[in-house]
């Protein structure tokens, strides 16, 4: 995994290193020099111009030029508050970092020419990435000892290129919570020690979920999610659909038709399944909302704080705190602040935040995801471009497989699914979710960029699964982040 820091962590991470400031910046001017060297595809008669501010981005890229120099690049050094640059072959970037709160007009640069940003592009926050006046578009970026969340948030990624950590010697973990990485962002490495492994005497129920979902002309947002749960790997897969006759489809899912009163029959089920699925296509009906509620008291574990205005379930002892994965309707039916349990996983949309926690996440998103889990006590996935899971005690991870052709109709029922397959296998609810948003992304980048639908996706997972568990040697345990 690799660390994501805020500006205020790095500050603290920086003024606990052992070695002094000029060895630092050093090291960073080096690793910037290297990279506009390869950007260059060599020295002979290259020309860069370097921005170089006050701070210490600006050090770095002063140190840059000098080795540039050296082998024999020309390099000319000028201010931030330059206007206007000439066709060169190569701008490096070093005018302000990360801590940056002020609008800045990036100097206008022929469109042909590259941009190497130092650690982050002068002009975008570092901690939401947002656009703080006209900054230069970077065509790579190199940021020292971890990513930043304004590379990841915001119009971050689109102004930052291509974006290299690079080791100078910090330790992101240094004691003290305003200098310990409380946030890491996934890689295909992570994804594949964290796949679980089907054991050579399994059986269908040792990784079973169970779906509730569907109302009246929605029966598709079920279905997604539990065909997306077999492809994740689940032995089995019910699904539950309330007040509604099972759909005319020859499938491995197991359809069952519950009451409109459905929460008492799903539970008498409950304690059979690895997890729970619920809300895809369910409806805003008052009666799908006490469903919900009730469903999520009964089977809270002894002592826990009763969700308001649900009543006890007799018999709930035997499902007790059985892992659930909530999406769609059936966060809207939490209400506000509803308290839960760090095994269930919320999967939040913006809109959905909202009505959740009472106002839209804004651009500050990790602190958003966190401020959610803890007031829940849940665990919570709040999508968008940067999908983030937080746990409840602030413990965040994040991904950013997929872009734009998950914005569609049903790409959220299938994620749910995922995420409940691997809640099924028994995985930490915050590797499960980490885990099935990285797969769900990872299936949308291999298909077509134009007319993607939501069951391309399904039938993609099973692939990236495979890849994953074949990448795994035999008998290795899944991680917990």
């Amino acid at each position: 995994m690799i660390p994501i820091v805020t500006p205020e962590q790095m500050r603290a991470i920086d003024a606990a290193a052992p070695e002094p400031l000029d060895e630092l910046i050093a090291r960073a001017g080096a690793h910037v020099a290297r990279h506009a060297r390869s950007m260059l595809g060599g020295v002979h008669g290259r020309r860069v111009i370097a921005i170089a501010g006050p701070g210490n981005n600006g050090a770095d890229a002063r140190y840059a030029a000098q080795m540039l120099q050296g082998w024999g690049v020309h390099v000319e050094i000028v201010a931030p508050d330059v206007e206007r640059l000439p066709r060169v072959d190569l701008v490096i970037d070093g005018a302000f970092g990360t801590g940056m709160n002020r609008p800045y007009r990036a100097p206008q640069v022929p469109d042909s020419v590259r941009i190497l940003a130092v650690d982050i592009p002068s002009g975008i926050d570092g901690l939401t990435g947002e656009q703080l006046g006209a900054p230069l578009r970077a065509t790579e970026t190199v940021t020292f000892a971890a990513l930043k969340p304004g590379l990841l948030l915001g119009s971050g990624p689109e102004f930052s290129g291509k974006v290299h950590v690079v080791e100078i010697g910090l330790e992101t973990g240094v004691a003290g919570a305003a200098a310990t990485a409380g946030a890491w962002l996934l890689t295909e490495s992570d994804a594949r020690e964290s796949s679980p492994r089907r054991a050579h005497d399994t059986h269908k129920w040792k990784r079973a979920v169970y779906v509730i979902g569907g109302s009246a002309g929605m029966f598709g947002a079920p279905l997604l999610a539990s065909r997306a749960a077999l492809r994740a790997g689940c032995g089995l897969v019910w699904c539950g659909l309330p007040g509604q006759e099972s759909p005319p489809v020859a499938t491995e899912i197991v359809f069952r038709e519950l009451p409109n009163d459905w929460h008492a029959a799903v539970l008498a089920d409950a304690a059979r399944f690895g997890a729970l699925a619920i809300g895809c296509g369910l409806g805003r009906s008052p009666e799908v909302a006490s469903g919900v509620l009730s469903l999520i008291d009964a089977t809270s574990t002894p002592g826990a704080t009763r969700v308001p205005g649900t009543v006890a379930v007799p018999g709930a002892s035997d499902a007790t705190s059985v892992a659930m994965v909530i999406d769609g309707d059936g966060l809207r039916a939490l209400g506000e602040l509803p308290r839960l349990r760090p095994n269930i996983v919320l999967t939040p949309h913006d809109g959905e935040y909202a009505s959740l926690a009472g106002q839209p996440p804004g651009p500050n998103r990790f602190a958003a995801a966190r401020s959610l889990a803890a007031a829940t006590n849940a665990t919570v996935l709040l999508k968008g471009p940067l999908t983030i899971v937080a746990r409840p005690d602030g413990h965040c991870v994040a991904t950013n497989t997929g872009d734009q052709r998950l914005a569609t109709a049903g790409s959220g029922d299938v994620l749910t699914g995922i995420i409940g397959s691997y809640l099924a296998a028994g995985l930490d609810p915050a590797v499960a979710a980490g885990l099935g948003a990285w797969i769900h992304g990872e299936a949308a980048m291999s298909l077509s960029p134009v007319g993607m639908v939501a069951s391309d996706l399904v039938d993609e997972i099973a692939d990236v699964a495979t890849r994953l568990v074949s990448a795994t040697p035999h008998g290795e345990t899944h991680a917990a982040y």
